[in-house]
């Protein structure tokens, strides 16, 4: 069985913190956090998304609001900083329509989308309503959001349970490995160990 503390210690950084998201239950953190959930959606390594949504961010494109106002030439010039270079122009656009539709049935603000939103299923079907934030994007969003939506916990998706198989950890025990603050580290930890066989055999 894995050492846990050990998997934290190496891997259990959010992919939030990773770009540079001081996560909070705040409009602009959340929107943050959507963008990277948005941009991590794609068939792309992980640390190119990253890269992007810090470069966004940077670009003044942290808000609903500033991203809707940017020119869409600034969106991609921004990707591309990143080297996401492969999906630009039609994410620059999906960015755009996203952050006109956050604007006009959220006021840009993810807490009244939560609001609105009866159960956790109506949530994630909310959130579908997105450009480009398939299933994927919506597990990646609501496992980093447990981390400030504790009605998401536990929030263990597919690539999360699959990596917990790979280190011989049971996805029906994951919640109780850790404390429930630690549930998006441990979640972020797992998808990692998932796709890096070196942490894996690391952590075993």
């Amino acid at each position: 069985m894995a050492d846990v503390k050990r998997l934290l210690k190496e891997a259990g950084q959010t992919y939030a913190a990773e770009a540079g998201i001081k996560l909070a239950d705040t409009p602009s953190q959340l929107y943050r956090l959507l963008v990277l959930s948005v941009l991590l959606s794609a068939p792309i390594q992980a640390k190119v998304a990253v890269a992007a949504a810090r470069e966004l961010n940077n670009a003044g494109m942290g808000t609903p609001k500033r991203m809707a106002e940017a020119s869409w030439q600034d969106r991609v010039d921004a990707l591309g900083r990143g080297h996401y270079v492969r999906y630009d122009e039609s994410t620059a656009t999906a960015l755009g329509d996203g952050a006109r539709l956050l604007l006009d049935k959220y006021s840009g603000d993810l807490r009244k989308l939560r609001e609105q939103a009866a159960d956790v299923k109506a949530l994630k079907e909310k959130l579908r309503e997105v450009p480009r934030l398939g299933p994927v994007g919506v597990d990646i969003f609501c496992r980093e959001a447990q981390q400030v939506w504790p009605e998401l916990r536990p929030y263990f998706d597919g690539k999360a349970r699959k990596g917990a198989e790979k280190l011989g950890l049971s996805a029906q025990d994951l919640p109780t490995l850790v404390g429930e603050n630690d549930y998006a580290r441990l979640s972020a930890a797992l998808v990692r160990a998932g796709r890096d066989k070196k942490l894996a055999a690391l952590v075993s």
